[in-house]
């Protein structure tokens, strides 16, 4: 999700919620306590020199149980950061800690945001001849000839 859809959705709903992978929220009383731009600049395995930008929400529950961050508070840290940084339109990232810290995309689903598990992958899968998926076809098809 991009920053502008992250902010148009925020727009929308009254209570600012994050749903993790596994169904369960983040704690009503989480802060955002960094908002910025994370440039990667890195070579993959196939030796092309990438560079990519996002945009980095770090998500943190205290102890503060009487904490809410309302949707239009969450706006304004944004907009000051859009300001105060120059960030763009880019894709989000939200850090969250579990046992580590995790990385996530976001997603909005109509009421509350999505954190959607990041997986690795190879960018140069033809440089490093790892096939691509190909989809596996019954032989039991109509004319398929082995039924």
């Amino acid at each position: 999700m991009k920053l502008q859809d992250f902010k148009t959705a925020l727009k929308q709903i009254e209570t600012l919620r994050f749903e993790l992978p596994n169904g369960q929220f983040v704690p009503e009383h989480f802060h955002i306590t960094e908002v910025g731009e994370i440039n990667k600049h890195f070579i993959d395995c196939g030796g092309t020199i990438r560079n990519e930008k996002t945009i980095n929400f770090q998500l943190w529950k205290a102890e503060d149980y009487d904490h809410r961050l309302a949707p239009k508070k969450c706006l304004s840290i944004i907009e000051l950061s859009e300001d105060k940084l120059g960030i763009g339109n880019l894709e989000i990232e939200v850090e969250y800690q579990s046992e580590t810290i995790g990385k996530f995309n976001v997603e909005f689903n109509g009421t509350h945001f999505q954190l959607l598990a990041k997986q690795t992958d190879c960018l140069a899968k033809d440089n490093c001849g790892i096939p691509e998926k190909v989809e596996e076809k019954s032989c039991c098809t109509p004319g398929g000839g082995c039924c």
